[in-house]
């Protein structure tokens, strides 16, 4: 059996979706997997922020065609990049154990805190989260994969940059000796919803079999609670939301955020998502 895999062809991308690959070959040995490099108008547009060019679903447009088109069987995609709506026809039928959901202030080598003033970040929710930690500081838009983004802290754009620690991670970037990294509580500064999460998205019946065995049961209840909060709050790219769900013993507890600074916390018994996003919705 083949599975056509679409993916955008960043670096991180490809890393994701050979996890997704690796995991569909541990329970199903005899598959044959095809990976179909999609270039998303995200990837094309660099100059302008996000919000400019049509939001997150600028970088699945061209990633559902395909699949809507049969001519991808799943497509992989960062859960954060994804709009509250999908193509009609299409779900999420899995996802892989969370990553690290932090975020992650990079500075260069021997960089101190009270150096930086120029910090590099295209979110909102990035941005009042760190003024909110350290006042006074400059933001300036940042777009491009990871190692764009380390290149111009290099080379001296930026005092500082904020990423995702799941992303570097995942990269093998985490211990590049020529930044220094400071990892930020998602309990405190928290992260965008279903980041570190790698979500696959197929057409509905499709695979089922094959990608039930690879969805991991706890993240996607984290997952559906997150991606119920954005669409409680019907919130687009520019949006500075933040939501954090996370299993604590038989608990789900839930964090909530729109400014970064007044915090929403909830918790309920395993498994009502909806619920939950509601409660901690409504009492932001």
């Amino acid at each position: 059996m083949k599975i056509r895999i679409g993916t955008r062809g960043s670096a991180l991308a490809l890393a994701q979706t050979e996890m997704v690959a690796a995991e569909l070959k541990r329970v199903s040995p005899d598959i044959e997997i095809e990976v179909v490099k999609i270039t998303t108008k995200g990837d094309k547009i660099l100059d302008r922020p996000l919000e400019a060019i049509g939001g997150k679903g600028v970088f699945i447009a061209e990633i559902e065609r395909a699949l809507i088109e049969n001519e991808i069987d799943i497509a992989v995609h960062s859960a954060k990049d994804l709009p509250v709506e999908l193509a009609e026809g299409t779900h999420i039928s899995a996802v892989l154990r969370r990553g690290n959901p932090s975020d992650v202030l990079v500075t260069r080598k021997g960089g101190e805190l009270y150096d930086i003033m120029t910090v590099g970040t295209g979110s909102q929710r990035r941005r009042n989260a760190f003024e909110g930690l350290f006042a006074g500081r400059v933001f300036r838009d940042i777009r491009g994969n990871v190692d764009t983004r380390l290149r111009k802290l290099e080379n001296g754009e930026y005092d500082a940059i904020i990423l995702a620690a799941a992303g570097l991670e995942r990269l093998g970037l985490r211990n590049d000796e020529r930044f220094s990294y400071i990892e930020l509580d998602p309990e405190v500064f928290i992260p965008s919803p279903c980041q570190g999460i790698i979500a696959v998205q197929s057409g509905i019946g499709d695979l089922v079999d094959h990608l039930g065995a690879i969805n991991h049961a706890d993240t996607f209840l984290c997952f559906q609670t997150e991606r119920e909060v954005l669409r409680l709050l019907n919130a687009g790219c520019n949006t500075p939301v933040g939501a954090y769900a996370r299993l604590k013993g038989e608990r789900l507890v839930l964090t909530v955020t729109l400014d970064s600074i007044s915090l929403s916390t909830c918790e309920s018994p395993y498994g009502n998502p909806e619920k939950l996003a509601r409660e901690a919705v409504g009492n932001l």
